[in-house]
């Protein structure tokens, strides 16, 4: 039995020995001696390199569908994005509005009693005034920033709207159109109660400057004219709301 098992691990030694010439001992050792992390990032490198560009995730569906997808994706994105420029410019706008409100009621209220007040109560509702014209101006400079936003969005859903029909879906691009529609709708709204809010602000402002020279010219100050001339009148209101 002894015998027996020599003679198989000779046989096997020597095929080893035949198919495997220049390898020696030293030399079969050598063989697992580099380091584990070498032949771990030779591996990793060799199957990241195994992986195609732009694989699909479902190998059933074609280049058509999968262009389709990818627009609906985008026009996602732009709906998104033209909403909420959409809010943030109808607030700027609805708080801009309140602001001229605000200001007219103080300018009215002004105009009504200017023949009552003395300097010092004169003074006191001009740095309300003032102060009141200062927040305007903000809010009207943050409808400026918001609104090119909004005109960008307005932009980008265009485009993406264009790209869903061009790729063939055509129900992202119509709903991509008629929230366009939408949105532009309620901005003009808001612009519309802005713009109104602007000329009844206009009006008061003319209203005070006539109510001005009014009492002017029934209590003119020593050494000086009152202002006679209806041109001159005319004039001052103008030069007026250009400095506004």
């Amino acid at each position: 039995m002894a015998a027996l098992s020599r003679r198989v691990l000779w046989s096997v030694s020597y095929l080893l020995r035949q198919t495997f010439p220049i390898i020696h001992k030293g030399h079969f050792l050598n063989l697992f001696k580099g380091s584990w992390r070498q032949v771990l990032s030779v591996g990793i490198g060799t199957s990241l390199c195994a992986v195609p560009v732009g694989q699909r995730s479902d190998p059933l569906l074609s280049n058509e569908s999968l262009i389709r997808r990818a627009a609906s994706l985008v026009t996602d994105s732009t709906h998104t994005f033209l909403s909420q420029t959409t809010y943030a410019l109808i607030e700027s706008l609805t708080e801009y509005t309140k602001a001229v409100h605000i200001l007219i009621s103080l300018q009215q209220k002004y105009t009504s009693l200017l023949d009552q007040m003395n300097s010092s109560e004169e003074s006191a509702i001009w740095q309300v005034i003032i102060g009141a014209r200062v927040q305007m101006k903000k809010l009207e400079e943050q409808n400026q920033k918001y609104e090119a936003c909004w005109m960008r969005a307005v932009s980008l859903s265009e485009m993406a709207a264009e790209a869903a029909y061009q790729a063939g879906a055509d129900q992202a691009s119509v709903t991509v159109r008629n929230h366009i529609q939408l949105v532009q709708t309620q901005v003009q709204e808001s612009r519309e109660h802005a713009l109104k809010a602007e000329a009844l602000l206009a009006a008061s402002q003319c209203e005070e400057i006539r109510k001005t020279i009014v009492e002017d010219k029934s209590h003119p100050p020593d050494g000086d004219s009152p202002i006679n001339s209806l041109s001159d009148v005319e004039e001052i209101p103008e030069a007026y709301l250009r400095e506004d």
